[in-house]
Protein backbone atom coordinates (compact mmCIF):
# COMPACT_ATOMS: atom_id res chain seq x y z
CA UNK A 1 0.00 0.00 0.00
CA UNK A 2 1.38 3.42 -0.98
CA UNK A 3 1.61 6.27 1.52
CA UNK A 4 -1.08 8.14 -0.39
CA UNK A 5 -3.44 5.17 -0.15
CA UNK A 6 -2.67 4.77 3.55
CA UNK A 7 -3.45 8.42 4.21
CA UNK A 8 -6.65 8.14 2.17
CA UNK A 9 -7.82 5.31 4.42
CA UNK A 10 -6.99 7.25 7.57
CA UNK A 11 -8.67 10.43 6.30
CA UNK A 12 -11.81 8.54 5.25
CA UNK A 13 -12.01 6.92 8.68
CA UNK A 14 -11.51 10.27 10.42
CA UNK A 15 -14.28 11.85 8.36
CA UNK A 16 -16.58 8.95 9.23
CA UNK A 17 -15.78 9.57 12.90
CA UNK A 18 -16.52 13.27 12.41
CA UNK A 19 -19.98 12.46 11.04
CA UNK A 20 -20.69 10.10 13.93
CA UNK A 21 -19.43 12.61 16.49
CA UNK A 22 -21.64 15.34 15.08
CA UNK A 23 -24.62 12.99 15.35
CA UNK A 24 -23.73 12.22 18.97
CA UNK A 25 -23.45 15.90 19.84
CA UNK A 26 -26.92 16.65 18.48
CA UNK A 27 -28.63 13.35 19.14
CA UNK A 28 -32.18 13.43 20.47
CA UNK A 29 -33.16 10.27 22.33
CA UNK A 30 -36.66 8.84 22.19
CA UNK A 31 -38.95 10.66 24.58
CA UNK A 32 -40.55 8.29 27.09
CA UNK A 33 -43.24 10.83 27.99
CA UNK A 34 -44.44 11.02 24.38
CA UNK A 35 -44.49 7.23 24.18
CA UNK A 36 -46.63 6.95 27.29
CA UNK A 37 -48.97 9.65 25.99
CA UNK A 38 -49.49 7.70 22.75
CA UNK A 39 -50.12 4.47 24.67
CA UNK A 40 -52.61 6.22 26.93
CA UNK A 41 -54.38 7.55 23.84
CA UNK A 42 -54.61 4.04 22.39
CA UNK A 43 -55.91 2.78 25.74
CA UNK A 44 -58.68 5.41 25.83
CA UNK A 45 -59.60 4.81 22.19
CA UNK A 46 -59.89 1.08 22.84
CA UNK A 47 -62.08 1.65 25.90
CA UNK A 48 -64.33 4.04 23.98
CA UNK A 49 -64.76 1.62 21.09
CA UNK A 50 -65.48 -1.32 23.40
CA UNK A 51 -68.06 0.67 25.38
CA UNK A 52 -69.76 1.84 22.18
CA UNK A 53 -69.85 -1.69 20.85
CA UNK A 54 -71.48 -2.98 24.05
CA UNK A 55 -74.08 -0.20 24.06
CA UNK A 56 -75.05 -0.73 20.43
CA UNK A 57 -74.99 -4.50 20.16
CA UNK A 58 -78.08 -6.23 18.79
CA UNK A 59 -80.10 -7.67 21.77
CA UNK A 60 -81.21 -10.54 19.58
CA UNK A 61 -77.62 -11.31 18.56
CA UNK A 62 -75.37 -10.27 21.43
CA UNK A 63 -71.58 -10.16 21.10
CA UNK A 64 -69.93 -13.53 20.88
CA UNK A 65 -68.44 -14.47 24.27
CA UNK A 66 -65.14 -15.51 22.74
CA UNK A 67 -64.87 -12.20 20.91
CA UNK A 68 -65.73 -10.30 24.08
CA UNK A 69 -63.08 -12.22 26.04
CA UNK A 70 -60.51 -11.61 23.31
CA UNK A 71 -61.12 -7.87 23.44
CA UNK A 72 -60.83 -7.84 27.22
CA UNK A 73 -57.48 -9.57 26.91
CA UNK A 74 -56.37 -6.86 24.48
CA UNK A 75 -57.72 -4.26 26.89
CA UNK A 76 -55.63 -5.74 29.72
CA UNK A 77 -52.55 -6.00 27.49
CA UNK A 78 -52.68 -2.31 26.66
CA UNK A 79 -53.02 -1.42 30.35
CA UNK A 80 -50.09 -3.64 31.28
CA UNK A 81 -47.99 -2.12 28.51
CA UNK A 82 -48.68 1.38 29.81
CA UNK A 83 -47.76 0.39 33.36
CA UNK A 84 -44.61 -1.39 32.19
CA UNK A 85 -43.46 1.62 30.19
CA UNK A 86 -44.16 3.91 33.10
CA UNK A 87 -42.02 1.71 35.36
CA UNK A 88 -39.23 1.57 32.79
CA UNK A 89 -39.43 5.35 32.47
CA UNK A 90 -38.96 5.74 36.22
CA UNK A 91 -35.98 3.35 36.16
CA UNK A 92 -34.47 5.22 33.21
CA UNK A 93 -34.87 8.57 34.95
CA UNK A 94 -33.25 7.21 38.10
CA UNK A 95 -30.36 5.75 36.08
CA UNK A 96 -29.84 9.02 34.22
CA UNK A 97 -29.79 10.95 37.49
CA UNK A 98 -27.14 8.59 38.86
CA UNK A 99 -25.10 8.88 35.66
CA UNK A 100 -25.27 12.68 35.74
CA UNK A 101 -24.16 12.66 39.37
CA UNK A 102 -21.26 10.34 38.53
CA UNK A 103 -20.35 12.42 35.49
CA UNK A 104 -20.36 15.64 37.52
CA UNK A 105 -18.01 14.07 40.06
CA UNK A 106 -15.24 13.68 37.47
CA UNK A 107 -15.21 17.28 36.26
CA UNK A 108 -11.58 18.35 36.29
CA UNK A 109 -10.28 14.78 35.86
CA UNK A 110 -8.48 13.39 32.83
CA UNK A 111 -10.30 10.48 31.23
CA UNK A 112 -9.87 8.16 28.27
CA UNK A 113 -12.74 7.50 25.89
CA UNK A 114 -13.58 5.85 22.59
CA UNK A 115 -15.55 7.17 19.64
CA UNK A 116 -13.07 9.13 17.54
CA UNK A 117 -13.49 12.60 19.08
CA UNK A 118 -10.21 14.40 19.76
CA UNK A 119 -10.58 17.37 22.12
CA UNK A 120 -7.90 20.04 21.70
CA UNK A 121 -7.48 21.75 25.08
CA UNK A 122 -4.86 24.42 25.72
CA UNK A 123 -3.25 23.48 22.39
CA UNK A 124 -2.77 19.87 23.49
CA UNK A 125 -4.42 16.59 22.56
CA UNK A 126 -3.48 12.95 23.00
CA UNK A 127 -4.46 9.44 22.02
CA UNK A 128 -3.28 6.02 23.21
CA UNK A 129 -3.33 2.92 21.03
CA UNK A 130 -1.84 -0.55 20.82
CA UNK A 131 -0.46 -2.51 17.90
CA UNK A 132 0.43 -6.17 17.68
CA UNK A 133 3.64 -5.55 15.77
CA UNK A 134 6.00 -2.66 15.20
CA UNK A 135 5.49 -0.70 11.98
CA UNK A 136 4.19 2.51 10.44
CA UNK A 137 0.71 3.76 11.27
CA UNK A 138 -1.14 6.67 9.70
CA UNK A 139 -2.95 9.28 11.75
CA UNK A 140 -5.45 11.73 10.27
CA UNK A 141 -7.19 14.61 12.03
CA UNK A 142 -10.16 16.46 10.54
CA UNK A 143 -12.14 19.44 11.78
CA UNK A 144 -15.91 19.68 12.26
CA UNK A 145 -16.34 20.51 8.56
CA UNK A 146 -14.56 17.33 7.52
CA UNK A 147 -11.46 19.19 6.31
CA UNK A 148 -8.20 17.36 6.91
CA UNK A 149 -5.98 19.49 9.15
CA UNK A 150 -3.18 17.09 10.05
CA UNK A 151 -1.77 13.80 8.76
CA UNK A 152 1.24 11.97 10.12
CA UNK A 153 2.94 8.63 9.78
CA UNK A 154 4.67 7.35 12.90
CA UNK A 155 6.64 4.21 13.55
CA UNK A 156 4.63 2.43 16.22
CA UNK A 157 6.16 0.00 18.67
CA UNK A 158 4.62 -3.39 19.34
CA UNK A 159 2.34 -2.82 22.32
CA UNK A 160 1.28 0.49 23.85
CA UNK A 161 1.82 3.73 21.92
CA UNK A 162 1.03 7.40 22.53
CA UNK A 163 0.57 10.20 20.01
CA UNK A 164 0.33 13.85 21.04
CA UNK A 165 -0.82 16.81 18.97
CA UNK A 166 -0.18 20.49 19.62
CA UNK A 167 -3.05 21.67 17.46
CA UNK A 168 -0.97 22.74 14.46
CA UNK A 169 -1.78 21.87 10.87
CA UNK A 170 0.57 20.10 8.52
CA UNK A 171 1.91 23.52 7.41
CA UNK A 172 2.39 24.77 10.98
CA UNK A 173 -0.76 26.88 11.43
CA UNK A 174 -2.03 26.90 15.01
CA UNK A 175 -5.67 25.81 15.24
CA UNK A 176 -8.11 26.90 17.96
CA UNK A 177 -9.07 24.63 20.83
CA UNK A 178 -12.21 22.62 20.23
CA UNK A 179 -13.55 19.36 18.87
CA UNK A 180 -11.72 17.45 16.16
CA UNK A 181 -12.04 13.90 14.89
CA UNK A 182 -9.22 11.42 14.46
CA UNK A 183 -8.54 8.00 12.98
CA UNK A 184 -5.57 5.65 13.18
CA UNK A 185 -4.87 3.05 10.49
CA UNK A 186 -2.15 0.56 9.62
CA UNK A 187 -2.04 -0.84 6.08
CA UNK A 188 -5.50 0.61 5.57
CA UNK A 189 -7.02 -1.20 8.56
CA UNK A 190 -8.40 0.68 11.54
CA UNK A 191 -6.33 0.62 14.73
CA UNK A 192 -8.41 0.91 17.94
CA UNK A 193 -7.45 3.88 20.08
CA UNK A 194 -8.58 6.00 23.00
CA UNK A 195 -8.60 9.78 23.15
CA UNK A 196 -7.68 11.61 26.35
CA UNK A 197 -9.11 14.84 27.69
CA UNK A 198 -9.90 16.80 30.82
CA UNK A 199 -13.60 16.93 31.69
CA UNK A 200 -14.87 20.51 31.94
CA UNK A 201 -18.58 19.87 32.44
CA UNK A 202 -21.46 17.40 32.38
CA UNK A 203 -25.03 17.74 31.18
CA UNK A 204 -28.09 15.69 30.37
CA UNK A 205 -29.43 16.23 26.87
CA UNK A 206 -32.88 14.68 26.58
CA UNK A 207 -32.14 11.15 27.84
CA UNK A 208 -28.37 11.04 27.31
CA UNK A 209 -25.65 12.15 29.71
CA UNK A 210 -22.80 13.92 27.95
CA UNK A 211 -19.38 15.12 29.08
CA UNK A 212 -17.82 18.36 27.89
CA UNK A 213 -14.14 18.74 27.07
CA UNK A 214 -13.94 22.42 26.34
CA UNK A 215 -15.63 22.68 22.95
CA UNK A 216 -15.92 18.91 22.50
CA UNK A 217 -18.86 16.80 23.65
CA UNK A 218 -18.63 13.06 24.29
CA UNK A 219 -21.37 10.64 25.46
CA UNK A 220 -20.73 9.48 29.02
CA UNK A 221 -21.13 5.89 27.81
CA UNK A 222 -17.87 6.18 25.82
CA UNK A 223 -15.69 6.76 28.91
CA UNK A 224 -13.39 3.79 29.53
CA UNK A 225 -11.00 4.94 32.26
CA UNK A 226 -9.94 7.75 34.59
CA UNK A 227 -6.44 9.22 34.91
CA UNK A 228 -5.23 7.25 31.92
CA UNK A 229 -1.54 6.45 31.67
CA UNK A 230 0.50 8.75 29.50
CA UNK A 231 -1.47 11.85 30.54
Amino acid sequence: MTTADAYSSAIAAARTNATANAANAGAVSANTTNTLTKLAGNFNDFLSLLTTQLKNQDPTAPMDTNQFTSQLVQFTGVAEQINTNATLGQILTSTQTQQLSQASSIVGDKVAFTGGTLPLQNHAAQINFQTQTAGPVQIAVVNSSGTTVQTQTINAMAGANTWKWDGTTSNGTQLPDGAYSIAVTADGAAVPFQSLGTVTGAEQVNQAVQLQFGGAVVPYSQIVSLSAAGG
